[in-house]
């Protein structure tokens, strides 16, 4: 059986022209808005160590959301599909990006953090194994070039 392709369109327009465009590398802002077909926009802009605004979401952060979910996503299903019952997920996700000389950057980790609180009697150790299974599952983890580590909490009763 072939592998089954998805596809994602996004939309990112850059809203920063003050009216000199990108004359001089302060003249512009780093805003701009990515939409997709029926959702709501977000507003984004680059690290405000990179000029952008921080009330804006940066594609930095928006990686790390991503890898959260996903995984998340993953575990959740695999909890359900194992008879585990999850009744709160909430993670306090960290990355790391290295910056070089030249200025170009990259990620080299993310640590995600979930605190998962479970029905009394969990199996506990069928609980942490998932992580290791919801991260061999994780579609945006499966397409990173950086280690993504787990340290999960568990809350149980």
């Amino acid at each position: 059986m072939p592998d089954k392709q998805h596809h994602y369109t996004v939309t990112v327009t850059w809203t920063g022209n003050r009216g000199e465009g990108t004359r001089t590398y302060s003249a512009y802002s780093r805003d701009h808005v990515i939409e997709a077909a029926g959702k709501r926009a977000i507003q984004g802009s680059s690290d405000p160590a990179f000029r952008g605004d921080p009330a804006r979401w940066n594609p930095e952060e928006l990686l790390l959301a991503s890898l959260s979910a996903c995984h998340k996503l993953w575990y959740l299903h695999l909890c359900s599909v194992a008879g585990l019952s999850v009744l709160s997920y909430q993670d306090a996700a960290k990355g790391t990006m290295t910056e070089d000389t030249t200025g170009a950057g990259r990620f080299t980790q993310a640590i995600l953090c979930p605190t998962i609180a479970f029905a009394a009697g969990v199996d506990v150790a069928k609980a942490e194994a998932l992580h290791d299974d919801a991260h061999r599952h994780c579609f945006i983890a499966n397409s990173v070039n950086f280690p993504v580590l787990c340290e999960p909490i568990f809350v149980i009763g």
